[in-house]
């Protein structure tokens, strides 16, 4: 039987959405905070490590 879902309520949501990335969430309990913590790190090792066809000195 499938998982029931349980219903957001949009304000919740919408709190969530206004949140920005913090370094103190790499310590952090919650989903969110080790989600968003994750997603930062992924996304500033993709940003060092530059491109495919980078030109190399």
């Amino acid at each position: 039987m499938p998982k029931k879902r349980n219903k957001v309520d949009p304000k919740d949501s919408s709190k969530i959405a206004e949140k920005n990335y913090d370094p103190s969430y790499y310590q952090g309990k919650t989903q969110f905070e080790k989600g968003i913590a994750e997603t930062h790190e992924q996304a500033s090792d993709d940003y060092v490590e530059g491109t495919i066809d980078q030109k190399l000195d």
